[in-house]
């Protein structure tokens, strides 16, 4: 009999940085290590990964790091975490250890323990195991996996549908997945992102009629902005223009890479003489794949919009097309695009969100995995808390204790000793690590407060030169502002903060002696008060006084 703790990292009531433990006795599991990207006012932050101290205080005891797929949300964390801990064990199947060798190329970061494995080919470690099945999902070998323990198993979906049209290495091996559900499931961990959609997510997910339908209407250039992750939709994409006279230009490096990748491992069939190269941009009828990042949403086409992409211009018969349906948290900067294409008499088609969905479960393929696995206890992870509990809500419709639907936070801890649940408040420590550029030590609270400031009201700098010998103003006080006011209008506002400083200076000099801490303190204080009752705004005042 084991003592089982399960807990997130992250990926509870979030979109993405997914990173689940499961700790069986001594030995630690770790399913997917993502990242997730700032949505609100973290401003300059480029991504968010889970805070791994928990893994660096028991490295030990860490059998592995174990990816359900060749997506950011769930492998993105990575770069960072091998950085400093460049021994890891990282399982995955081929294609996605393939999709993160790529992304560690591009950080140069160099992983030396990165371990491919195959689906339902059984990986022992000690008294346990773990089984890795295919499941559906928008880029091959994506895995589920089932963590066997003396218990019962413990069964990790990764991100699912269910569709059996899609095949080879999208396919899902229902009978695998009923096989486990005979056996003994103990806790079954399935994400949470469409708990609220009614009815299966297929058809909805297949757009293969409307890229026809695109193609038919539009006879001139079309530019296409794809997720180079998202490997069944540029799939879609190929096998309807092979149905033309087209040409396809795949623009942007890491696009490339990872449609020659796929292409080279067979996990693409494409016709490769549609494949055209920059002598094909300009002509009637190509289709430019270009690259579409959720870091930095549309970006490209932002580019071709202003004129300053290097090789794409934008012609007067041109049509965009959004080949993904819109996701949380980019609908005001999609409408913008779509505005300012709309300004330029540019035809621009998107997908329908309502319509089209992406690559996740809804209810109908959670209530059948729910269904097929018939666990003891269920842990909806992976979405907003909103969505965990619609999540929860389809397992008690089925029929599971509510007392066994297990609704957590990152960092709380679900214990099962011997096979049955104890009610305990242990919690293990979580945050966030924030990532500017490539640097994680240098941004905190403080640092995002500093910047909100200066975003919403601007800098005030006030200078000033003392004589180093008789300690008397040689220059200024001199008030310089960034992003505050329009200076030529406000003289007079300067001129006074000019004067409150002036004598908050001498004030402070006594004795031949400056007490440096003291100005700048009432400085910042009278300052900012007299400003903020002439302009109601409250600018970051910062004081440099030196000596000469």
């Amino acid at each position: 009999m084991s003592k089982i703790n399960i807990f997130a990292l992250g990926g509870l009531n979030e979109d993405g940085k997914n990173c689940y433990v499961v700790e069986v006795d001594k030995d630690i599991f770790v399913f997917d290590a993502g990242l997730k990207y700032p949505r609100d006012r973290l401003l300059g932050i480029d991504y968010i990964i889970p805070c791994y101290d928990y893994l660096k205080e028991n490295i030990k005891r860490v059998k592995g790091v174990f990816l359900s797929h060749g997506h950011e949300s769930n492998y993105g964390a990575l770069p960072d975490i091998l950085m400093e801990l460049p021994d890891l064990p990282i399982y995955g199947l081929k294609f996605t250890l393939e999709v993160l060798k790529l992304q560690l190329a591009v950080d140069k970061v160099n992983a030396t323990n990165l371990r491919e494995i195959k689906s339902h080919s059984k990986i022992d470690f000690g008294d346990t195991s773990i089984f890795p099945i295919e499941v559906t999902h928008s880029i091959p070998d994506s895995t589920l996996y089932v963590l066997n323990t003396k218990d019962g198993a413990i069964v990790y979906t990764g991100d699912f549908i269910f569709d059996p049209t899609m095949t080879n290495h999208f396919a899902c091996d229902i009978g695998r997945l009923a096989y486990i559900g005979k056996q003994k499931v103990l806790c079954l961990m399935a994400e949470s992102m469409y708990a609220e959609h009614e009815g299966f997510t297929s058809p909805s997910h297949r757009v293969s009629s409307f890229i026809r339908s695109v193609l038919h209407d539009n006879e001139n250039r079309i530019i296409m902005s794809v997720l180079p992750a998202h490997i069944y939709r540029i799939q879609e994409i190929f096998d309807e223009v092979s149905k033309t006279n087209r040409k396809i230009v795949i623009m942007g490096k890491f696009l490339q890479d990872v449609v020659y990748k796929a292409l080279e491992l067979k996990y693409l069939t494409i016709n490769r003489t549609k494949i055209g190269d920059l002598n094909s941009l300009n002509e009637k009828g190509t289709v430019i794949l270009i690259s579409d990042f959720k870091d930095k949403p549309y970006a490209n086409l932002e580019r071709i919009l202003r004129g300053t992409d290097k090789f794409v211009k934008l012609m007067e018969n041109d049509t965009i097309f959004i080949t993904e349906p819109m996701y949380m948290g980019v609908e005001k900067r999609m409408v913008m695009i779509m505005d300012e294409f709309a300004k330029r008499k540019i035809n621009v088609v998107a997908l329908n969100n309502k319509e089209h969905l992406l690559f996740h479960p809804s209810k109908e393929d959670l209530m059948m995995m729910i269904n097929m696995m018939k666990p003891k206890y269920y842990f909806p992870v992976k979405g907003n808390y909103k969505d965990q509990v619609e999540n929860a809500n389809l397992a008690l419709k089925l029929g599971i204790d509510k007392d066994n639907i297990l609704l957590k936070q990152n960092g709380d801890v679900v214990r099962i000793i011997d096979g049955e649940l104890v009610v305990n408040e242990v919690r293990v420590k979580v945050d966030e690590i924030l990532i500017d550029g490539k640097s994680s030590s240098d941004v905190g609270e403080l640092v995002l407060k500093d910047r909100e400031m200066l975003a919403e009201a601007g800098i005030v700098l006030v200078t000033a030169t003392l004589d180093k010998h008789t300690k008397e103003i040689l220059v200024g006080p001199e008030i310089l502002t960034r992003g505050f006011i329009y200076v030529k209008d406000n003289m007079d506002i300067l001129k006074e903060a000019s004067i409150i400083s002036e004598r908050i200076i001498k004030n402070n000099i006594s004795n031949n002696y400056v007490d440096y801490n003291t100005i700048k303190q009432e400085i910042r204080s009278t300052l900012g008060k007299y400003l903020y009752e002439e302009t109601e705004c409250k600018p970051m005042i910062i004081t440099i006084v030196g000596e000469a």
